[in-house]
């Protein structure tokens, strides 16, 4: 089989007053038609050996190379501005990992795909059409409706599932000898990260290409790849192929980032007190319709859903987009209107007034999937932490000091954190700090919303330890709301699954996980 890349003694710096190594003598190589996967965590220098393959390192960032990067046996550090324009998007192609960053949000489908033909390979306005339509099809976009309608959208229009394909018929346009996948699925739900998976290996097969897959994604490493670089601080500390290095990992390294022990805490449900009770509860969105919005509609997020949890336990509630999992924990939270009644610690929130909700709410605080979005980049931590103790207490400054440096303890943060920003911090340090802010009003109830998806797995796993840590000391009740059915197996007690605004299963997660009942579930599971 012949070599299709070949990285040799590759280094990444950058210059500056000090020298800063990104990647350290880098070796891979990539076969005809195989799929080679480079693993590691955030800051393990996977996207930098990617985007240095194309010469896409920020140039403001003064980065610079060594080593040799062989394409079909010729050195692209040594490619003139014309051949490496002409090898990108034609011969190695790329997939980034957020597809509505990557997109133009000026330009429709239609247009961005046409482009990356006609920069290559100038063509008639029909054959361009035909082209475009092909590639559409390709992807399976059909499935999500009219082509003509789609190809005419703008990115903001479509689902992030529609937009990946999208991305990937650009990738594919001019038939690529190789594509890099560069985090391809993280920021999609299982069943789509599935399919998305499924259509890369597919067209693999029709295209003979081969295929870099950038991930932290051991459950899409085994499955997709043939061979693996295991790299950690920009080396690479284990290589092997697929089979050899799941059964009989040799570094330590490699060995953490396989190992899963976390098993939810024990929970005993005898003699355990309700602390919320759903019963028939909906949520609708009206649908409006022209200049006057008049409601022609109602769009069913939340439809009759009914459920039960007690005191200390654990429930999950897994689903793909659009399921109605996070609208379900904003009408608990009553921050959208519903219909139905939501009892929590014995007070019926419908008829609360808001001094009496707000007052309630001390005891009920939600975690958010993105920490950098959620928490102000213009507030201190201190600030972030003790907003809650502002509205809700009393208490003097330096009291609330000293309640921020011990809730900063608790969640594994040094106590010189309260004088920094949020910018400062790594995501999995960033998820730390909402919990404690979610944490420093003593909540009775903690609603986690993703709150792992952005997060390698490794930290993702460290993050499930301090949350069971934290759920024991604290004898918290969790809503853990997740499409990744690792994590919901390693946190809960019991598991909701929901299904275009019905849960159509509620059972233990031993039995949800062993025996399955709803079709859906299923489908879940073995997407998985």
């Amino acid at each position: 089989m012949s070599k299709i890349l070949d990285i040799k003694n590759l280094d990444i710096f950058i210059k500056s007053k000090e020298e800063k190594t990104i990647v350290q003598g880098m070796q891979l190589q990539i076969n005809q038609a195989q799929t080679v996967a480079l693993v590691g965590e955030s800051g393990s220098g996977k996207s930098m050996t990617a985007h240095s393959i194309l010469q896409l390192l920020p140039k403001e960032a003064n980065f610079k190379i060594n080593g040799n990067i062989y394409f079909e046996d010729k050195n692209i550090l040594e490619y003139s501005k014309k051949e490496l324009l002409s090898l990108r998007g034609n011969q190695i192609s790329m997939i980034f990992q957020e597809p509505m960053s990557a997109l133009n949000p000026l330009h429709t489908v239609f247009a961005q795909i046409a482009e990356i033909i006609t920069i290559h390979n100038p063509i008639s306005k029909k054959e361009l059409k035909e082209k475009v339509y092909e590639l559409l099809e390709k992807v399976e976009l059909q499935k999500y409706g009219n082509l003509e309608k789609i190809s005419k959208s703008y990115p903001h229009e479509l689902s992030g599932g529609q937009r990946q394909r999208v991305m990937i018929a650009m990738a594919i346009a001019n038939n690529p000898k190789l594509l890099i996948a560069d985090e391809p699925t993280t920021a999609l739900d299982l069943t789509i990260q599935y399919q998305i998976l499924q259509l890369l290996k597919k067209l693999q097969k029709e295209y003979k290409m081969s295929i870099l897959l950038i991930t932290h994604d051991l459950a899409v490493v085994k499955e997709y790849s043939d061979y693996i670089y295991v790299i950690n601080q920009g080396k690479i500390v284990e290589q092997n192929t697929t089979e050899q290095l799941f059964t009989n990992p040799q570094n330590q390294y490699t060995k953490l980032l396989l190992k899963n022990d976390i098993t939810p805490n024990s929970f005993e449900y005898k003699d355990k007190k309700t602390i919320l009770d759903i019963k028939s509860l909906n949520v609708k969105f009206p649908i409006t319709k022209g200049i006057f919005k008049r409601v022609v509609d109602n769009f069913i997020a939340v439809n009759n859903v009914s459920f039960n949890i007690f005191e200390g336990e654990c429930l999950g509630i897994i689903g793909e987009s659009g399921s109605g999992k996070s609208t379900l924990s904003q009408a608990i939270l009553k921050l959208v209107n519903s219909e139905g009644k939501i009892s929590f610690l014995g007070n019926d929130l419908t008829n609360l007034d808001k001094k009496a909700l707000q007052k309630l709410r001390v005891n009920m605080q939600i975690v958010f999937q993105d920490p950098f979005n959620s928490l102000n980049p213009r507030m201190s931590i201190f600030s972030i932490v003790s907003e809650g103790l502002d509205i809700h207490t009393n208490l003097t400054k330096e009291e609330k000091k000293n309640e921020v440096e011990k809730i900063l303890e608790v969640v594994g943060l040094p106590k010189d954190s309260i004088y920094r920003y949020p910018h400062e911090f790594s995501g999995g340090q960033r998820q730390r700090i909402a919990i404690a802010r979610a944490l420093i009003l003593k909540p009775k109830l903690l609603i986690l919303d993703e709150p792992t998806s952005a997060l390698d797995r490794q930290i993702q796993f460290a993050l499930l330890k301090l949350l069971k840590q934290i759920q024991k000391k604290y004898n918290l009740t969790y809503i853990f709301i997740s499409h990744d059915l690792e994590v919901i197996q390693a946190i809960s007690n019991r598991v909701a699954v929901m299904k275009e605004g019905i849960i159509v299963e509620n059972n233990y997660t031993n039995e949800i996980f062993s025996s399955p009942k709803h079709k859906y579930t299923k489908e879940l599971i073995a997407a998985s």
